[in-house]
């Protein structure tokens, strides 16, 4: 095995850019980061006695984030996991709240930092299971469904399949199993999205016609699976099937008013990014910079990991359009998220960007490669 292709295994692991390793490991770069070491020790599974640290000594995640959980509430999960007390709906409620704060922290700041807390919190809830009867068993089962979705999409976010379908499974399987029709058809609609990534637009459309025949889903979950089967469509090059897809979606969602809570981000803004993602497929470069243009205007600050990868398409909407110059105005005003928080998809897609340029002979491209070649 070459040292560049082991460099880039471990790069995967611990979520750094193979000259990063390559720097590390040939000690032209010190590792500063607290954030750092930790994906670096965690990724590579580094024995804690080997840091320092004794295992006694290092507390468990909490279940609580400060704002997030009431007081009592939070001394409420404390002795349920203790124990103590019994599980109730009140601290499912305190659990269901806390899970939600950690989707609107992901978006802010991406899942390489959240995923190890909400797997620690995962295991406290799967826990509980035991304690739980009746209806209250129902909601623990849907929370279970509700975690793994999560935990597939953070593992998807950072490439790895192989992970994120077992979650997505087990998301579906749970979600079966407590009649959660809704979660089922997310969970089937986000492997489309994951077909999709890996370039299978057949299985992207099969899977997204599928969730959106799933009984139980609501009017917007029935949207993103439809408009996932577009998508599918627009990467297999068959235009009139992927924009009427996309229209049929598009009229879903205007008139949707019961989107379930994982689904707090879609809307009009949402659904223009991704229409304009079928338009970079079908090479329609100026609809895809209306569309994506529109998206990025209503996608908060707080979304910065959504902000710099529709960004990076973006700039490649604009290089594809031939306009280089607001190419790279583009790639420019995002590179720094994507390089925190957008790897590896974000950051890739820049890349990808830079090279376009340079083999157009733009001298955008130089300057975006120097840039990307900074923070790589």
């Amino acid at each position: 095995m070459s040292a560049v292709v082991a460099q880039s295994r471990v790069g995967a692991l611990v979520g750094l850019a193979q000259p990063d390793v390559s720097a590390i490991e040939n000690r032209r770069r010190a590792v500063t980061s607290a954030e750092v070491r930790q994906r670096i020790i965690d990724g590579l599974g580094v024995p804690l006695e080997l840091v320092g640290v004794r295992p006694e000594g290092v507390p468990l995640p909490s279940l609580v984030l400060p704002g997030v959980v009431s007081e009592a509430g939070g001394e409420r999960l404390a002795g349920v996991r203790r124990g103590g007390l019994r599980l109730d709906v009140a601290s499912v409620d305190a659990m269901d709240a806390l899970l939600a704060a950690h989707r609107r922290a992901e978006d802010t700041l991406g899942s390489r930092a959240v995923a190890p807390l909400v797997t620690a919190q995962f295991r406290a809830v799967a826990g509980l299971h035991g304690q739980a009867r009746g209806a209250l068993a129902d909601r623990v089962v849907k929370l279970l469904a509700e975690y793994a979705q999560f935990l597939a999409w953070m593992a998807q976010d950072q490439d790895n399949a192989a992970v994120a379908l077992g979650w997505f499974d087990r998301s579906y399987d749970w979600a079966l199993e407590a009649g959660y029709g809704d979660m089922a058809a997310t969970t089937m609609s986000m492997k489309a999205h994951l077909a999709w990534s890996g370039g299978e637009g057949r299985r992207c459309v099969r899977l997204g016609e599928a969730a959106a025949a799933t009984v139980g889903a609501s009017a917007a979950t029935r949207a993103m699976a439809v408009q996932m089967a577009g998508r599918g469509y627009a990467l297999e090059g068959e235009r009139g099937e992927a924009y009427a897809r996309l229209d049929e979606a598009q009229r879903i969602i205007s008139d949707a008013v019961d989107a379930p809570p994982w689904l707090y981000f879609y809307g009009e803004s949402w659904f223009a990014a991704q229409r304009g993602m079928a338009d970079l497929h079908l090479g329609d470069w100026e609809g895809a910079v209306g569309n994506l243009t529109a998206g990025l205007a209503g996608f908060g600050p707080a979304f910065r990991r959504d902000r710099a990868w529709y960004g990076a398409c973006l700039a490649r909407a604009y290089t594809g359009a031939g306009e280089a110059e607001a190419a790279l105005t583009t790639a420019l005003g995002v590179v720094h998220d994507a390089s925190e928080i957008g790897r590896p998809h974000g950051w890739a897609e820049l890349h990808r960007v830079g090279a376009l340029l340079l083999r157009r002979g733009a001298g955008e491209g130089r300057a975006l490669v120097d840039a990307l070649a900074e923070l790589d």
